[in-house]
């Protein structure tokens, strides 16, 4: 029988912290909760959870500085719970690293749904299964892998998380082709995803920030339309 996934919840709302608690044992995930700061980063290094639901004011060390601090450490997917609306929160969430940022108060259906939906995309393949067809794309210095989520550039594994992955081998697989921000966030963040498109300027900063451009290659921006993965002498 497979281990159940564990759900670190942390919520200075003891109630509210409850009830999500109640939401996912429904749902037969395994959970934990704490309360402050603090308390999640020694329950992220004993639990070891496979998922963080972070509320971002907490007492003492706040959501924003347990995030940085669990990404230095580890690539465990991050979804934050915020009363706070202003498009700056939910940029700056992203910027951290988080991988997803709900609103306070949310739907318990959605909770889930946004759970199960970023735990599928950490799931490794299986080995038992059929191999999937390979989803690579090659260029000098830069290899992208969609079948086992790597990034090897200059000879290097990069460590990315899933939906910066996603976002540059979505590019580098159309090289020259340009796709507006709505484009990327439909096809990357799928068409229920309640967001906008700095979402994807985000991300794209994140991805500039770990690969540098080639003399082949760029990961350029076309102004007032979007970005594309250009590639020279193709």
């Amino acid at each position: 029988m497979a281990a159940k996934q564990k759900i670190l919840i942390v919520d200075d709302d003891n109630n509210i912290a409850e009830l999500i608690s109640l939401y996912l044992t429904k749902e037969c995930f395994d959970t934990k909760i704490v309360n402050d700061g603090e308390e999640a980063l020694k329950a992220f290094e004993q639990y070891n959870p496979n998922l963080i639901l972070l509320d971002l004011m907490l007492p003492g060390i706040d959501g924003y500085q347990v995030c940085r601090e669990v990404r230095a450490k580890a690539n465990v997917p991050i979804i934050m719970l915020s009363a706070k609306g202003e498009i700056f929160d939910k940029v700056l969430g992203l910027e951290l690293g988080a991988d997803d940022y709900i609103m306070k108060p949310f739907d318990s259906k959605e909770l889930v749904a946004r759970v199960k939906a970023v735990l599928r995309r950490y799931q490794p393949v299986k080995v038992e299964e059929p191999a999937p067809e390979l989803k690579c794309v090659k260029y000098p210095d830069l290899i992208v892998n969609l079948s086992n989520y790597s990034v090897i550039y200059k000879d290097n594994p990069i460590d990315m998380p899933p939906k910066e992955l996603e976002l540059l081998y979505f590019l580098a697989s159309s090289p020259n082709q340009v796709f507006t921000r709505e484009q990327l966030l439909d096809h990357i963040w799928g068409y229920e995803y309640i967001g906008d498109t700095r979402t994807v300027d985000v991300h794209v900063k994140r991805l500039r920030e770990k690969i540098k451009d080639n003399d082949s290659w760029s990961l350029s921006t076309v102004w007032g339309i979007g970005y594309k993965f250009e590639v020279k002498n193709i």
